[in-house]
């Protein structure tokens, strides 16, 4: 029978592939965000310049961007309760 402790000290083997997806899903993220945010800054510049219309055009790219950092989120989820 196996304990708690030691199911706890047990290490998960990651592969290296295994390593390098989560590694991309993590950098794919991260990329997205700074993207997103840049389009935000943008929008919050355009707002205060009275250019409404190319604030709303920064703030849909960073909408999308927001939506493509989720999406690698995600597949970085799936992809570690995959390998508990």
């Amino acid at each position: 029978m196996t304990t708690t402790t030691e199911i706890k000290d047990e290490q998960k083997i990651v592969t290296p592939a295994d390593n390098q997806k989560g590694i991309e899903n993590h950098k794919k993220a991260a990329k997205h965000h700074e993207d997103a945010a840049k389009h935000h800054i943008e929008a919050a510049k355009h707002h205060e310049a009275g250019n409404h219309e190319k604030a709303c055009e920064s703030t849909v790219k960073a909408h999308g961007h927001h939506a493509m950092a989720s999406e690698a989120q995600r597949e970085d989820v799936k992809h570690h309760a995959l390998k508990s």
